[in-house]
């Protein structure tokens, strides 16, 4: 005797539970081998890495801040009156650019060094 689709859950129940175990592919123990527990490790990790590619922007915006800060120290300015000079002077380069420029070409930096300067004298 045949059952109706919709009383069947097995197939639908199967792959969740499938797609559950292989994200948890690799986690140590019960972890990885147990649904119940891998359920719960597998939400977790989710919610860390949600929270981590926000961090992630935070830790390198400030690793482009502390790079700029140390270029801009051997031209005899702080980050912050750097970045004041290159708002009065209407330069819109963002600091993922500037960081990259003072790493790669530290004489074209010391040209924007020098527009940044000149507008805050």
């Amino acid at each position: 005797m045949k059952r109706n689709a919709e009383s069947q859950k097995s197939v639908k129940s199967r792959s969740r539970r499938k797609g559950v175990l292989a994200e948890a592919k690799g986690f140590r123990g019960g972890r990885g081998r147990l649904y119940r527990i891998a359920t719960e490790a597998v939400d977790r990790a989710h919610k860390f890495a949600y929270r981590d590619r926000k961090a992630k922007k935070r830790v390198y915006r400030s690793l482009w801040i502390a790079r700029i800060n140390a270029a801009v120290r051997a031209h005899a300015l702080t980050y912050s009156q750097f970045i004041s000079g290159l708002t009065k002077a209407n330069v819109a380069m963002d600091r993922k650019a500037l960081a990259k420029l003072a790493v790669t070409d530290p004489q074209g930096f010391s040209k924007i060094v020098e527009i940044a300067k000149g507008k805050l004298a």
